[in-house]
């Protein structure tokens, strides 16, 4: 990992200790994880896991367990049929986000599943726009609401402020995403000419299009996106 002004080789030797930045759970979610337990009362016998040989349980809100992590922006946790593979018989994936405060989310498009997104705490505004241009939802959510995004439809999420959390079921037991911004992007891949022609920009609007972000998934209220911002 390197920042902008890093001119170092592709490989490069450490000369201290190697540090890395992981998410771990602020006091309202450790909180929200001890009254849970006390309304189980406190005891897990196990018989959930050797009940049967395939584990049905899996903590998607462990934030150590994130796939993408921004300390400034939030994190992203999928749960599909390779990492608990007893969805595969469901045919289900499961997704949780966490947004701080006027975060967003990276602009995306399912590609192989619906998306049934229910709002678990906070607020913010969900955008869902067809592959023909037309907007089908852009309005503000709130928690105990539920937003369907259809397959091939491109959406987007900004947190509100006072954060955005939500929960997606998505159609597909290893459901595929496609972002359309950021350091991953399908646009970020694209030659500057083609993203000139498909939006009939000029060239130096298509390169600030393709390289505006480089962040991942989650983003930062701040429009810098450096590259020293993603963990």
């Amino acid at each position: 990992m390197r920042n902008e002004k890093d001119n170092r080789g592709i490989i490069v030797r450490d000369e201290h200790e190697l540090q890395v930045v992981s998410p771990h759970q602020s006091r309202e979610e450790e909180e929200r994880e001890i009254e849970h337990r006390r309304g189980r009362g406190g005891r897990f016998n196990g018989i959930e896991e050797t009940f049967c040989t395939a584990r049905l349980k899996h903590n998607i809100n462990d934030p150590e367990r994130a796939d993408f992590f921004n300390p400034r922006a939030g994190r992203l946790t999928s749960v599909n049929s390779l990492n608990l593979p007893i969805l595969r018989s469901v045919q289900l994936s499961v997704e949780r986000g966490v947004l701080y405060p006027n975060a967003l989310m990276s602009p995306h498009w399912n590609m192989n599943a619906h998306s049934i997104i229910y709002i678990t705490r906070g607020n913010g505004r969900i955008q869902i726009v067809g592959d023909n241009g037309q907007t089908i939802f852009d309005g503000e959510v709130r928690e105990g609401q539920v937003v369907t995004a259809p397959q091939s439809f491109a959406v987007v999420k900004k947190a509100g402020s006072q954060g955005f959390e939500w929960v997606s079921f998505k159609t597909n037991d290893n459901a595929q995403v496609s972002q359309l911004a950021g350091r991953v992007s399908t646009i970020r891949g694209l030659p500057v000419e083609v993203v000139a022609n498909s939006f009939q920009i000029s060239r130096e609007d298509a390169r600030r299009l393709k390289n505006n972000r480089e962040e991942v998934s989650v983003f930062s209220p701040s429009q810098s996106g450096r590259s020293d911002e993603i963990a």
